[in-house]
């Protein structure tokens, strides 16, 4: 039987929550500021993966307007008891200096598809929750302790206190369990049960290239834990040229045939400067047990290929998506924010008209709707109808990482009312934000008709933007960009401050406030396997 090529999840896919009910596996991922919450994948031979529901999708359950970059939903932990399927998870509203606003919340729902609940709020002591159903009925949740007394290294250890799920609060005295390793920065804990010892699975090293799964176990659920032989029993933080970097937050799943699996976070990083451009990606590990611990095999370093059940299809990895908008937005597609989408796009006959509201980049309501970079090279386009007024209304195509990092081919206006189109990004601009215009001289269009706008990104690395009218060939708009800027590395907050991944898709502002729309036919999205692609080098080099 063939391996299965990580990462199973690619693209913007990190904290995974792995969870096993009857066949059906599930994997739970963090979606941070992009709407709605919590991506929940589905498999039934830990090889294929197909992306089943989003279940915090309404304003009772998540509101993240005014939320900065990279805040939002943290590392959520999926989980069943037998009768009812148990989602937790951090809404983080501030994340930078010695603060941590970071408020945890319970949903639940009898069925994975839903419905899904109103949820309750558990604490506010730190994030990345869990909560762990004991074999005598108890309830434990467990989540990382902050101490801002002790900003930055203010990773305080975890704590457990039980939860009573018929009062819908924790009770009882709350401890903390674990300070972590020197490593530090511990944090992601789960819990799992095996031949009498509580296993505490923690990540720790931050999230760049220290990062680690470490892992701990005990005869008492609240410790003493002992630390594994190895300490870390995942980590690329000694081996730098692994393909897989940045390995660590896992969580584990037995499969009914006895055997074990871990899933973990990783990255790929490209280019001399090393950066991550598809974000941090979800792939698995197989196993062992010895002496009442587990290894990783072939471990700590993460495999590139790993022994599943399954054998991979990767036919719709590579297939080109062509999004129409009869039916609404395709499941790929998300937005940021706001849980109040009738304010920035509406479908009509077919077409998406996305609602100008706030700047490209807005923390509160910018209409941008997109799906994840998958790949190092594709291509997307887009045919746009828009009629702006002047250089305050602008719409179009764009590449996009936070306020900090994108790239926008826009359909806007001089201060004469002429249509042009025009390049505007903010390239690695933090803390300042500001624009660039790396296209100085705008290309003048007539005052009506469509346009189609397109771009490519080629390795992950270099990114040319194209434009056509409505009968024409496309033509290059500018010169080629630096599409690694897109990246964990350069985001604003960079590598330990930026959790998220780069997007492709359609955006409109009018800061005007007049809310023009723009009206756009479709978006496409091409996978393209060339030479520069790693995901494709790696598969030629193992073969």
């Amino acid at each position: 039987m063939p391996p299965v090529r990580n990462p199973i999840l690619p693209g913007f896919n990190p904290d995974p929550s792995i969870l096993r009910v009857g066949e059906d596996y599930y994997i739970a991922t963090s979606t941070f500021e992009w709407y709605p919450g919590v991506q929940i994948h589905h498999s039934k031979d830990l090889a294929n993966w197909d992306l089943l529901i989003r279940p915090l999708n309404r304003k009772s359950q998540l509101d993240m307007r005014g939320e900065p970059d990279s805040c939002g939903v943290w590392a959520p932990c999926l989980s069943y008891d037998g009768d009812m399927f148990w989602l937790v998870y951090t809404d983080v509203k501030r994340k930078d200096g010695s603060f941590k606003d970071a408020h945890n919340f319970i949903v639940t729902a009898p069925d994975i598809e839903g419905p899904w609940s109103d949820p309750i709020f558990v604490n506010s002591s730190g994030f990345d929750p869990s909560l762990f159903h004991d074999d005598d009925g108890r309830k434990w949740f467990v989540n990382m302790m902050w101490d801002h007394r002790s900003s930055p290294r203010a990773f305080a250890g975890i704590a457990l206190q039980e939860f009573d799920p018929v009062l819908g609060k924790l009770v009882g005295p709350r401890k903390n369990i674990f300070k972590g390793t020197e490593l530090d920065l511990v944090e992601g804990p789960h819990l799992y049960k095996r031949n009498g010892w509580y296993y505490l699975l923690t990540a720790e090293g931050g999230t760049a290239y220290e990062h680690a799964c470490t892992l701990a176990r005990a005869r008492d659920i609240r410790g003493p834990y002992e630390v594994h032989p190895q300490k870390h029993i995942l980590t690329s933080k000694d081996a730098p040229f692994a393909a897989l970097q940045r390995s660590g937050h896992g969580s584990i799943v037995d499969t009914e045939g006895g055997k074990t699996y871990l899933v973990h976070l990783t990255g790929r990083p490209v280019g001399q400067e090393r950066r991550c451009v598809l974000g941090r990606e979800t792939a698995i590990q197989e196993v062992y047990w010895r002496d009442d611990w587990f290894y990783v095999e072939n471990g700590p370093v993460p495999s590139l290929y790993t022994n599943v059940p399954g054998v991979y299809d990767d036919s719709d990895y590579w297939a080109r998506k062509y999004y129409q908008f009869e039916n609404g937005l395709h499941k790929d597609l998300q937005w940021l924010r706001t849980p109040e989408t009738d304010r920035i796009f509406s479908v009509e006959n077919g077409k998406l008209i996305l609602i100008g509201r706030e700047s490209i980049g807005s923390w509160f309501e910018q209409a941008l709707v997109a799906r994840r970079q998958t790949h190092f090279s594709y291509d997307a386009e887009t045919v746009i109808d828009f009629s702006p007024s002047d250089e305050r209304q602008f719409a179009g195509l764009v590449a996009y990482y936070c306020r900090y990092n994108f790239f926008y081919l826009t359909v806007t206006a001089n201060s004469d009312g002429e249509r042009e189109i025009s390049v505007m990004s903010s390239e690695a601009s933090w803390p300042d934000g500001d624009l660039k215009f790396p296209q100085q001289t705008r290309i003048a269009i007539p005052k009506e008709g469509k346009v189609r706008l397109a771009l490519n990104i080629r390795g992950g690395q270099s990114l040319q933007f194209f434009y056509a009218l409505e009968g024409q060939e496309l033509e290059k708009v500018g010169s080629v960009l630096d599409a690694s800027i897109l990246s964990d590395e350069c985001g604003g907050h960079q590598a330990h401050g930026s959790f998220t991944g780069a997007f492709v898709g359609l955006a409109c502002s009018d800061l005007n406030g007049t809310a023009r729309g723009a009206v756009f036919d479709h978006f496409v999205y091409s996978p393209v396997q060339d030479a520069t692609d790693r995901y494709e080098i790696d598969s030629q080099r193992h073969t």
